[in-house]
C-alpha cells in the first residue's frame, strides 16, 4: 500500500512541553549542568502509516530516546471541516513500538515494523513510499555515473 501523503507543521510549543514532561531521562545539555538535553525537531513531519480513511489520525513519530527505545513520542493530527473553516487538531502520545517482526525464513533475516503498538493499516513494511524510492534510485544513478558507468565499486 502506498504511504499517505498528509503533512504537518510541527507545533513547536506543544512539542517542547510534551518532551519536557516525559519520563524518559534526557542526557544532560553540553556545558550547562542538570539542565536536560532537547532534541532538534523537524518542522514539517509526514505521516507515517498507509493510505487510510479519513476517520483514522494521521501519525508521525517525532522523536525516540534511543534506537530501541521502550517507547516514543508519535504526533497525531486531524483536519476538522467545522463552520468557520478546516481546523487541524494535534495531539501527542508517548507509544510502544509494534511487536510485529516479519522474518524471512530463508536468510532468517528479520525486519521489525517502526510504526506504534496498536497502529492502523498495514505494517510499516507493507508500506511504500514512490518519492522516496525515485530519490533512492536517482542516487544510485548518480553514484553510478560518477564511478564511471560500470558499477564496479571503488577500492
Amino acid at each position: 500500500m502506498l504511504q499517505c501523503t498528509a503533512f504537518a507543521e510541527v507545533p513547536e510549543m506543544g512539542a517542547l512541553v510534551v518532551l519536557a514532561a516525559m519520563h524518559a531521562e534526557p542526557g544532560p545539555t553540553p556545558g550547562v549542568p542538570g539542565v536536560p538535553e532537547v532534541p532538534e525537531l523537524d518542522d514539517m513531519l509526514l505521516c507515517e502509516l498507509g493510505e487510510h480513511d479519513e476517520k483514522t489520525e494521521h501519525a508521525a513519530q517525532l522523536w525516540a530516546g534511543e534506537m530501541a527505545a521502550a517507547r516514543a513520542l508519535w504526533m497525531f493530527w486531524t483536519d476538522r471541516d467545522t463552520d468557520t473553516g478546516m481546523r487541524r487538531a494535534f495531539r501527542f502520545a508517548e507509544l510502544p513500538p509494534c511487536p510485529a517482526v516479519m522474518r524471512t525464513l530463508a536468510t532468517d533475516e528479520r525486519e521489525v515494523c517502526v510504526l506504534f503498538d496498536r497502529h492502523a493499516a498495514g505494517h510499516s513494511w507493507d508500506v511504500t513510499d514512490p518519492l522516496a524510492d525515485l530519490m533512492a534510485e536517482r542516487v544510485r544513478e548518480e553514484v553510478r555515473r560518477e564511478r564511471g558507468g560500470d558499477g564496479a565499486t571503488a577500492a
